[in-house]
C-alpha cells in the first residue's frame, strides 16, 4: 500500500501503532484489510483491534485476524444475498418499491395551475421540483390526500 491519506505518516514514522475499535472500521473487505495491514507491517507500524483483541505483531494475532476477517466478509455477503433475494421477490410480485407517492388533491393544485413553477412552489410552500412533480401528475377524480 503506497497511497492514501495514511501512507505519508507511515513512511515518516509519525506513529508506531494503528489502533482501531473494530476490524470493519479499518477495511472495506478482507482483501483491503489485509493490504492495509501488510502496508503497515512493511513500514514497521503495528496494528491493533480493540474490540476483537487482535494484536497483529504476533503470529496468533495475525491468524485470528484472518479468521475473523473471513467470517465478517462471509456475513456481509450473506446479508447482501438476502437483500437481493428479497428485492427480486418483491419485484416478481409486481409491487412498487420505495416510499408511496403522495397524491395531492386537485382542490389544492387548481389555484396555482397556469402559474410559473417557482411562483406555484412559493404559494404551495414546497420546492420547485416538488411543485413541478405535483402539477404534472394526472388529476384525480376525487380530491383525497391518501397515499397509494
Amino acid at each position: 500500500m503506497t497511497e492514501g491519506p495514511l501512507y505519508d505518516p507511515w513512511a515518516q514514522r509519525r506513529f508506531d501503532v494503528m489502533c482501531v475499535w473494530r476490524l470493519d472500521r479499518a477495511g472495506r473487505n478482507l482483501k483491503h484489510l489485509l493490504t492495509l495491514i501488510e502496508g503497515l507491517h512493511a513500514v514497521g507500524v503495528a496494528f491493533l483491534s480493540l474490540n476483537e483483541g487482535i494484536d497483529c505483531t504476533t503470529p496468533a494475532g495475525r491468524l485470528q485476524l484472518h479468521v475473523l476477517g473471513a467470517l465478517a466478509q462471509f456475513e456481509r455477503e450473506r446479508i447482501r444475498e438476502r437483500v437481493v433475494a428479497g428485492l427480486s421477490r418483491v419485484r416478481s410480485k409486481g409491487q412498487r418499491l420505495g416510499r408511496p407517492e403522495k397524491r395531492v388533491p386537485e382542490a389544492i393544485l387548481a389555484p396555482v395551475r397556469g402559474l410559473p413553477i417557482r411562483e406555484a412552489a412559493r404559494r404551495l410552500e414546497v420546492s420547485p421540483a416538488t411543485a413541478h412533480r405535483w402539477l404534472s401528475q394526472k388529476t384525480s377524480a376525487e380530491p383525497t390526500s391518501e397515499t397509494r
